[in-house]
């Protein structure tokens, strides 16, 4: 399938609830430990996602700039410098065709100064 320049790709709302919620129980296995060996199964529910050209990324620890286009940001702090990514609330999704990468979803972050995290 090739995207004509300028095209949306429309997801399933249904399926970005899924997918958001797949990175929460990512996101408390990497916390709390795999006690009930879930990650298997959630695995297998990533694996079953992408197959369908959909990706998601966790943009935690990465540097932020107001050029990004791919996050909106809430700034913790006092600092405008150096942010980097302190806490993700929603990731980013990607739809992936014909190796055209589109955004269906902004990540929702929190942004710190480096300076201020440092110290």
């Amino acid at each position: 399938m090739n995207i004509p320049p300028g095209m949306q790709i429309k997801i399933p709302k249904e399926l970005i609830v899924v997918i958001n919620n797949l990175f929460e129980i990512e996101k408390k296995l990497s916390m709390h430990g795999d006690v009930a060996n879930l990650q298997r199964n959630v695995t297998k529910i990533r694996e079953a996602i992408e197959d369908q050209g959909l990706t998601f990324e966790d943009p935690q620890g990465q540097p932020f700039n107001q050029t990004r286009t791919d996050l909106e940001a809430t700034i913790s702090g006092e600092g405008t410098e150096n942010l980097y990514v302190i806490d993700v609330i929603k990731p980013i999704i990607r739809v992936n065709i014909s190796g055209i990468s589109q955004v269906v979803q902004k990540g929702i972050v929190v942004v710190e100064s480096e300076s201020k995290g440092s110290k």
